[in-house]
């Protein structure tokens, strides 16, 4: 009997031993996630039941708060490949968050907010290049004017994916569209003074109305 005792005690010590040795390695491990979560410092109340039930709150507690670590990580994962995107088509630097490090709650709400605010300016600018583009298009084809290096041909081809969405790509087609309806005002101009003209020379020819209305 008393070797019986002798060893149950040394298995409830041994037992002890592990649970206190777990409870150390939780604390630990408990402070690190709080500092990447940015939480306030964790505190062990002692007071809380046995040391076999803290254990076994702060193993669970450890658990919940690598879960949040991981969702953390997996939506600035989601979010940067969403960004990626964006950036490609806007052609716009990348949003200043460190990848490697546990973003707070903080950290990506704002990140939402950026990627929220970059999918709305793809929308505008998308609206103002397919808009520009058709009166580009128009005014190419009314002047028989034909792309003459490679920035119309890129807004003359049919990929408008492929188009970059930048602010200087904006400008520049706008600046095109100016360019195209000053050429067009310009010839509808020499096309009035010349017409203007003929008209005068008809009437010193005595050219028939007959005549005249084939040519016009």
């Amino acid at each position: 009997l008393q070797s019986l005792l002798d060893m149950m005690i040394s298995e409830e010590e041994s037992l002890k031993e592990y649970l206190l040795n777990s409870i150390t390695l939780c604390q630990k491990e408990l402070d690190t996630l709080h500092r990447e979560l940015q939480l306030d410092p964790f505190e062990v109340k002692w007071e809380q039941g046995t040391i076999l039930q803290m254990e076994k709150d702060l193993r669970a507690r450890v658990q919940v708060l690598l879960k949040q670590k991981r969702d953390r990580k997996q939506e600035l994962k989601t979010l940067q490949e969403q960004e990626q995107d964006l950036c490609n088509v806007l052609c716009v630097t990348r949003f200043p968050i460190d990848s490697d490090a546990v973003p707070s709650l903080k950290d990506l709400d704002l990140y939402r907010r950026h990627l929220a605010a970059l999918s709305v300016e793809k929308e505008q600018r998308k609206e103002r290049f397919i808009s520009t583009k058709q009166q580009i298009l128009l005014l190419m084809e009314e002047l028989e004017h034909s792309p003459e290096n490679s920035f119309e041909q890129d807004v003359a081809s049919g990929d408008e994916e492929a188009f970059c969405l930048s602010e200087h790509n904006i400008a520049a087609l706008q600046s095109l569209q100016q360019q195209l309806e000053a050429q067009q005002s310009l010839n509808a101009d020499v096309c009035a003074e010349l017409r203007s003209r003929i008209a005068v020379l008809w009437e010193r020819l005595q050219v028939p109305a007959e005549e005249r209305e084939l040519s016009a």
